[in-house]
């Protein structure tokens, strides 16, 4: 054939065009299971980390078992000390057929509330009891997202661990910096009277380090407006969903 036909250009580009798809979709294949399995890790990682087991200190837990941090490693803690996983229906009720951990919040938040399914993680560290929420919302540009960490009373923050996908560095991409998250630590989502009312932030929060005022607010983010209202949004929303299980929870304590 005539190297210089337009025919030869266009089998040539053809084969080009077939053998690199072939190779693209090998290589997908192939990544998949090390692309599930980080996130697992990150997941379970941002789990951990609103209850005080950052990667430092489960570092600090390994090594002192002589061993070295890795994924087989992070979900054997994850599994000891997570010792229960719920799918809540939006009545409180926990619905048995379906694995918690394996919801996708971004999807889950698109359908009507009565079908969506509310995971949360109940752990137990050291003789304290801990109840983790997952989040998801909008902030400026695109999602957000993160966790919440209640302790035994089902009101006061043990911690947070917050995510976003586009939000502006310097500005709303502060929501995953440390200083940002401990702000939360301490602050109460229901006032004195049992009332929820989240946790908002403010950019006229006159006391940040007094939590007994219980104002349930933080600092907001200064010039990133929209983001910190997404962060409010995305608490107060996802939050009143549990209210149900909550109240279940409380009548059994009692």
């Amino acid at each position: 054939m005539d190297r210089n036909s337009n025919l030869y250009t266009i089998l040539f580009a053809a084969v080009v065009v077939t053998v690199s798809a072939i190779l693209l979709a090998v290589a997908v294949m192939v990544l998949k299971p090390a692309q599930e399995r980080n996130k697992r890790q990150e997941k379970m990682t941002d789990i951990m980390y609103t209850i005080g087991l950052d990667k430092e200190n489960l570092t600090t837990k390994a090594a002192a078992e002589g061993l070295k941090l890795n994924y087989q490693l992070i979900e054997k803690y994850f599994n000891k000390y997570f010792i229960k996983q719920y799918a809540l229906k939006a009545d409180g009720t926990i619905d048995k057929s379906v694995n918690a951990f394996d919801i996708n919040m971004k999807a889950e938040i698109k359908k009507p509330v009565e079908e969506q399914r509310f995971p949360i993680y109940i752990a137990e560290v050291d003789g304290h009891k801990y109840y983790v929420i997952p989040l998801y919302g909008k902030g400026l540009w695109d999602d957000i997202w993160g966790y919440i960490a209640l302790n035994e009373d089902l009101n006061t923050v043990k911690g947070v661990k917050f995510g976003h996908k586009g939000e502006t560095p310097g500005l709303g991409a502060e929501i995953t910096k440390k200083w940002f998250e401990n702000q939360f630590k301490g602050e109460k989502i229901f006032d004195k009277n049992g009332t929820f009312k989240g946790i908002t932030l403010s950019k006229t929060n006159k006391d940040p380090e007094n939590k007994d005022k219980e104002d349930h607010e933080v600092d907001a983010i200064s010039g990133s407006t929209l983001t910190s209202n997404g962060v409010t949004n995305m608490l107060q929303e996802r939050l009143k969903h549990y209210l149900p299980f909550f109240n279940k929870v409380r009548q059994q304590q009692n």
